[in-house]
C-alpha cells in the first residue's frame, strides 16, 4: 500500500508540474526529466527526527513563527507564496531593476520560463521518495498562509519546490544582470526563508533546495539552446536599460538568407576550410548578416544576376571584431602553416601583416561588406573565377589578367579570358547596385554609402 501511495503521489506531482507549464505558452524544456540530475543521488536525505539536524529544523520553525509577528516580514512571506511564474517574477522586479513580463521582456520571460520549467522537474521524484511531513502537519498548527494547507497536506516537504524555484530564478537573473547579483541573490535567499516563516517547510528542505537549484542550473549550462537564449536575454536587458554598447547592437542588421533568399551560403569561417584551419571566433552559426541597407542592395544584385542565369554564393558578410582578433593571433604564430598550401603557398608566413593580408581592423566588421562569387544555375556549379576565395597572392587582385575598369583582358599564363570575364560579370553587377570593390580581392565589395562607416561591431554571428 505504501508503494502504491508513493506512485500516486508522483503522478499528482507530475500533473501539478504539467499544469504549471500549461499556464505558459510555448514552453521549451532544455532537457527531459531523465536527462536532468537525479536529486535523490545528489542530495543528502532529510534529517531523521532524533538528530541534531532535526533539532535545528525545529528551532528554525520556532524562529519562523516569531517572524510572523513582524508585519512587514510576514507580508513578504505571504506574498512569496503563490505558485506561478508571473507572481514569482513580480517579487524579483525590484532587485532585478526591471519588470519582467511576456509582453515587455519577451526574451527574458522566455528564458526564465524555459529554464525554471526544466529545473522544476527535478523536485518531483525526491518529494515522493522521502515523503517528509511538513512542519504545520507535524505540529498540527496553522500556517501563516492557511489557504495553502489543503493543497500542501500530504505532499512531500523535501526538497522545497518554492525555494528551489526562487533560488534558481535568482541565479538566472544574476546572469542577465550581473551588476545586481548581490541584491538579487539576497532576495533569492529571503524567498527560501519565507517558506520557513509560513510553516510550509523545514530549514533543511530550504537548504537542500538551494543546492538543487545550483545543480539544475549547472546542467542547463551544457545546453547550446540555453546559452543562446541567455545571450538574447542579456542583450534585451541591455537594450531596455540603455546600457547596450553601440557595437553590441544588432538591431540594424538582417539575416541575409531572409533578405536575399536565392543566395547560397558557404560561410567559410564557420567551417575549418579557411586559411586559419579552424572555426573562427564569433561564428556561432553558419549564417550571414548584413546591415539592412547593404542587404537591400545585394537583393537588387541577386535579382539582376538571376536574369543572366546566376545566383550569388556568399562566403562571408558581417565579421565580428573577435574574429579579426583571432586572425591577428593566428598571424602572429609563424609556426602554424596548416593551410599554407591551400591559401598562401607563395607568401612567406611572416609577411602576412606587412603585405596587408591581415589587419587589426576589417571593413567586414562595419557590417556592409560581403565576400561572394557566382553560381551557374545551368551547370549547378560555382563559376570559375581563376582563383579561390581568400587566396593570398597577386592572382586575387582585380587587375590581374586585365583592366577592371574597361573589362579588357590581358593574356597571361595564370588566368584565362573566360575567368577574367566571369570576374567582370560579378564586379559590374555589384557596381550597378552601389557597391565598391577593393584592388586586392576580386570577391570583396562594400556598400558605397555604408550606414556605419566608423563603427566596428562585436556581436557574434548567429541568427537574429
Amino acid at each position: 500500500m505504501k508503494r502504491l501511495f508513493l506512485w500516486m503521489l508522483v503522478i499528482i506531482l507530475l500533473c501539478c508540474s504539467l499544469q504549471t507549464k500549461a499556464q505558459n505558452d510555448s514552453v521549451t524544456l532544455y532537457f527531459s526529466t531523465d536527462e536532468m540530475p537525479n536529486l535523490i543521488k545528489c542530495l543528502p536525505p532529510p534529517p531523521d527526527t532524533i538528530g541534531t539536524d532535526f533539532a535545528n529544523d525545529v528551532m528554525r520553525y520556532m524562529w519562523g513563527k516569531t517572524q510572523r509577528g513582524d508585519q512587514t516580514r510576514a507580508a513578504i512571506a505571504s506574498g512569496d507564496a503563490p505558485w506561478n511564474y508571473d507572481s514569482l517574477f513580480a517579487r524579483f522586479s525590484v532587485p532585478f531593476d526591471l519588470e519582467i513580463s511576456k509582453e515587455g521582456t519577451p526574451e527574458i520571460y522566455r528564458f526564465l520560463v524555459n529554464s525554471l520549467s526544466t529545473i522544476d522537474q527535478t523536485r518531483v521524484e525526491p518529494k515522493a521518495f522521502y515523503h517528509r511531513k511538513r512542519p504545520f502537519e507535524r505540529f498540527h498548527e496553522p500556517m501563516l498562509t492557511r489557504y495553502e494547507e489543503e493543497e500542501l497536506s500530504g505532499e512531500g516537504s523535501y526538497p522545497s519546490g518554492h525555494s528551489q524555484r526562487g533560488y534558481a530564478l535568482a541565479l538566472l537573473l544574476s546572469e542577465v544582470n550581473p551588476a545586481n547579483a548581490d541584491t538579487i541573490m539576497a532576495r533569492g535567499y529571503m524567498y527560501g526563508e519565507s517558506r520557513v516563516i509560513v510553516g510550509a517547510h523545514w530549514q533543511s528542505d530550504v537548504d537542500a533546495s538551494r543546492l538543487a537549484a545550483a545543480i539544475g542550473l549547472a546542467r542547463l549550462h551544457t545546453s547550446p539552446v540555453f546559452l543562446a537564449q541567455l545571450s538574447k536575454a542579456q542583450e534585451e536587458f541591455k537594450q531596455l536599460k540603455g546600457t547596450l554598447s553601440p557595437t553590441e547592437d544588432a538591431s540594424q542588421f538582417v539575416n541575409l538568407a531572409d533578405a536575399v533568399p536565392d543566395a547560397i551560403l558557404e560561410i567559410r569561417y564557420y567551417s575549418t576550410y579557411n586559411f586559419v584551419g579552424t572555426r573562427v571566433d564569433g561564428y556561432l552559426e553558419p549564417i550571414a548578416l548584413l546591415t539592412r541597407q547593404a542587404a537591400d542592395s545585394l537583393r537588387a544584385v541577386s535579382d539582376d544576376l538571376k536574369q543572366m542565369g546566376y545566383r550569388l554564393k556568399i562566403f562571408d558578410a558581417y565579421r565580428p571584431q573577435c574574429a579579426v582578433d583571432h586572425f591577428v593571433r593566428w598571424g602572429a604564430d609563424v609556426n602554424d602553416t596548416l593551410m599554407k598550401q591551400y591559401f598562401y603557398p607563395e607568401v612567406p608566413r611572416d609577411k602576412l601583416f606587412e603585405l596587408g593580408y591581415i589587419a587589426k581592423k576589417s571593413g567586414h566588421t562595419r557590417g556592409s561588406t560581403v565576400d561572394l562569387t557566382l553560381f551557374d544555375m545551368t551547370t549547378e556549379k560555382e563559376v570559375d573565377m581563376g582563383g579561390t576565395f581568400d587566396w593570398f597572392g597577386h592572382e586575387s587582385h582585380t587587375d590581374f589578367g586585365g583592366n577592371p575598369n574597361t573589362g579588357k583582358y590581358k593574356a597571361n599564363d595564370r588566368i584565362t579570358a573566360e575567368q577574367f570575364h566571369n570576374r567582370m560579370i560579378l564586379r559590374e553587377a555589384m557596381l550597378r547596385h552601389s557597391f565598391k570593390p577593393i584592388d586586392e580581392e576580386w570577391w570583396h565589395f562594400t556598400l558605397k554609402n555604408e550606414p556605419f562607416p566608423k563603427t566596428y561591431f562585436t556581436f557574434p554571428v548567429k541568427k537574429l
